[in-house]
């Protein structure tokens, strides 16, 4: 029988794409569904832009970042989250063994959906 190696969680670290420098290493993910208002793509570096990964149009116009949402926002992200085994497998994939740098652009660092997929990577 072979012997199966356990899945080691990946590291991740979240960052605004308006605070983003140089020095961030890692496997550079943007995972918005819109690019960034007036940020150049050469400033972002990026590996991957996973848009799927977002939540949905209509799910992210809902929640419009009110913090009152933030409960029912999460649950129904994890539900959306939860129908997208291959994209996530394919981001885990593609990043290896290297550290994954979420790169958002909402200005709460708190209540956005990052914080959510982060969690939602590590849990497997």
């Amino acid at each position: 029988m072979a012997n199966k190696k356990a899945k080691k969680k990946p590291t991740i670290r979240t960052i605004r794409a308006y605070d983003i420098e140089d020095s961030d290493e890692g496997y550079r993910v943007l995972v918005d569904r819109l690019w960034p208002r007036g940020v150049k793509k050469e400033t972002l570096q990026l590996d991957e832009w996973a848009k799927d990964l977002a939540p949905s149009s209509e799910l992210r116009k809902w929640f419009g970042h009110d913090p009152e949402k933030w409960e029912v926002f999460q649950e129904r992200y994890k539900d959306e989250l939860k129908e997208l085994k291959e994209a996530r497998r394919e981001l885990l994939d593609n990043a290896g063994d290297q550290t994954i740098l979420m790169i958002y652009a909402a200005k709460d660092g708190e209540h956005n959906h990052t914080v959510v997929l982060e969690d939602f990577l590590k849990q497997g």
